[in-house]
């Protein structure tokens, strides 16, 4: 019987330690959830203050040092602001000079190009020059008299009627240019 007695205060108060310990954790939840209640609740109230609501509560030193602290945040805000803007310009600064150095390069292969049509076409010109002038001296020759220019392709199209009207002393050339020699 002492042996039953004995296991049964054993279980018991094993079962009043198990009791007592969850009842403990839940009153420890129950307060660290009231904690975390006002936490949030003192937040809620501080965000308001900061945005200009609820003001009324306030006394005249809490008006103040929400005073301050706006001021304090206000200053960090700027300072960051200008910061940024420093970085930003300090970046289209190096970009202009990149763009800058770009510019007198293109500016530099332009006039190289420039310089370069500029002797083509001087080459050109001179070329023509001298095309010119023996193509005149064949254009100055006298026609052998079995020459006919109505033996010219049609692909010069309606100038043929006009070519053909021209005098037999320029038949070397196809018609279309004597059209524009006559003219």
């Amino acid at each position: 019987m002492d042996k039953i007695l004995e296991r049964y205060e054993r279980y018991s108060y094993a079962e009043k330690v198990l009791v007592s310990a969850e009842s403990e954790i839940q009153g420890n939840w129950c307060h660290e959830y009231r904690k975390l209640k006002a936490k949030v609740e003192t937040i809620q109230k501080c965000q308001k203050h900061l945005m200009g609501e609820d003001l009324e509560t306030l006394n005249l030193k809490e008006l103040q040092q929400l005073e301050q602290q706006l001021d304090s945040s206000l200053k960090h805000i700027r300072s960051r602001k200008s910061q940024l803007m420093m970085e930003s310009i300090s970046e289209l600064q190096r970009k202009e000079k990149s763009l800058q150095e770009e510019n007198k390069v293109l500016q530099k292969e332009l006039v190289e190009k420039q310089k370069v049509q500029r002797q083509q076409q001087a080459q050109w010109d001179q070329t023509q020059q001298q095309t010119s002038s023996s193509s005149s001296s064949f254009m100055m020759r006298e026609a052998p008299p079995a020459t006919n220019i109505s033996n010219y392709p049609a692909a010069v199209g309606g100038r043929m009627e006009v070519a053909a009207a021209q005098p037999q002393a320029r038949v070397g050339l196809p018609p279309w240019m004597l059209s524009h020699i006559s003219s």
